[in-house]
């Protein structure tokens, strides 16, 4: 990384607020200073206000993201055979599908080296679902992550110290000046990690609606077609699904919960949406990784690894590999033993439909629950969530049971029931959910 010390940082600062446009050095410069501690956080502070009020051109968005990446350690697996390929989810509430996805893909053939992140917000997080899975470790070394790469062709771990450590400090400060919905700031920080995980194509799943971190489809729809550019100027082949996420996503939500809705999904079960978003990105992997010709073939070979048992048995190598509990997998309920339980049920005097399940307000019922956190150092109750016996388009009668709610705390029971209940919408009308999967983008267009 180019770095020189003697930039002025208020210099920089200056120029941004005043709409001006900064170097390809100059950016580095600052990203660098701030990475080694030389640029005080209240400096950085006010050059990230200036940038998200100004904005960024195309070139200070791609010297961004190659400074961030290139601030660490940028992994070299071409010595591993196969092409890597890797998948990013935008989040959202319910969104459980690197858990299944990761072993289907890898069960078919391309190695998937996976470095995820935690829940913030209303939103999970792929680290906290798999640390709920008793012993299992997300903190592996560098050298770990290769060898279980090459051993079993599968690996989920969490960011490590060494890969793109500026994305990490600059994440935290962007968290606390409101400065994290900005897309320049979104690309860098995405790319910067997936780019260094040393993967050879990547699939991208943008979400919108009330579940999902940008709730405008049409900002969504832009955020897809940055990354996608941003990824591909760096020589990564990459696509973009863009999927609804109005409603949860299947019918867990929840760390254990989310988890045991996934082993279901690789024993051929589970719910019919997070299907449709679980094989549309393994297909579109699979393709990437040169294991099949065309999403079709890709969707058959899916399937195929799902019917035999062999992507169950694909998370079992890697749940023992990462030091977890594989009794637990096959036995989940065991894990709940100890949970408290509620149950929500229809009220009287409603409509015999149920609308619409704010995907926005389960989320904040999560994080009541303790299922989720505000806070980066807060902690999660792994056992927490609900499970949502019925969805949009059911039709129910007065006390049917809509959800049941487990956590291990009666004070957050009672409360998370009172915010969750707030969730449903009813309505006289049955009317068919829409599909999960809305758009793709491929090859700089929209296939519609």
């Amino acid at each position: 990384m180019n770095y020189d010390p003697s930039i002025n940082i208020v210099d920089l600062i200056l120029r941004k607020r005043d709409s001006g446009t900064l170097t390809r050095n100059e950016i580095a410069s600052f990203v660098y200073g701030y990475t080694i501690g030389d640029i005080p956080d209240y400096q950085a502070a006010a050059f990230l206000m200036a940038a998200f009020l100004q904005g960024m051109n195309e070139e200070e968005m791609l010297s961004l993201t190659d400074a961030m990446l290139n601030s660490g350690r940028v992994l070299d697996l071409s010595d591993i055979p196969g092409r890597k390929v890797d998948k990013h989810s935008t989040g959202g509430v319910g969104d459980k599908v690197s858990i299944p996805l990761a072993p289907i893909v890898a069960a078919c053939g391309v190695p998937v080296p996976m470095i995820s992140g935690r829940g913030l917000g209303h939103t999970g997080g792929t680290l906290d679902k798999l640390e709920s899975i008793l012993g299992f470790s997300t903190a592996l070394s560098i050298e770990q992550y290769r060898r279980q790469l090459a051993d079993i062709g599968l690996v989920m771990i969490g960011q490590t110290d060494d890969i793109a450590p500026a994305d990490r400090k600059l994440y935290a400060l962007r968290d606390v000046t409101a400065t994290v919905e900005f897309v320049p700031f979104i690309a860098a920080s995405i790319l910067s990690k997936k780019l260094a995980e040393g993967i050879d194509a990547l699939v991208l799943d943008v979400k919108y609606g009330s579940g999902a971190f940008m709730q405008e489809e049409s900002r969504a729809r832009f955020l897809a077609e940055t990354l996608v550019r941003v990824s591909e100027h760096f020589g990564k082949p990459t696509v973009a699904l863009l999927t609804d996420m109005d409603q949860p996503l299947g019918q867990a939500v929840g760390n254990w919960p989310e988890i045991v809705e996934s082993i279901e999904l690789l024993k051929g079960k589970g719910p019919t949406d997070l299907k449709e978003v679980t094989m549309a990105l393994a297909a579109e992997m699979i393709v990437a990784g040169e294991r099949a010709g065309t999403i079709e073939e890709a969707f058959e070979a899916a399937q195929a690894v799902i019917d035999s048992g062999m992507a169950l048995d694909r998370f079992k190598q890697m749940v023992a590999a990462q030091g977890g509990d594989v009794a637990l997998i096959d036995e989940p309920g065991r894990r709940t033993e100890t949970a408290l339980t509620a149950e929500i049920r229809v009220p009287s005097g409603v409509p015999g439909v149920i609308e619409r399940i704010d995907a926005l307000e389960v989320g904040r019922a999560m994080i009541t629950l303790g299922a989720g956190r505000m806070q980066k150092e807060d902690d999660v109750d792994p056992l927490a969530g609900c499970f949502l016996h019925k969805r949009q388009g059911d039709e129910v009668r007065e006390g049917d049971v809509l959800a049941t709610v487990y956590a291990s705390s009666d004070d957050r029971l009672s409360a998370a029931v009172d915010a969750l209940t707030e969730a449903w919408a009813f309505t006289e009308t049955v009317k068919a959910p829409s599909p999960r999967i809305r758009d793709r983008y491929v090859d700089r267009s929209w296939s519609g």
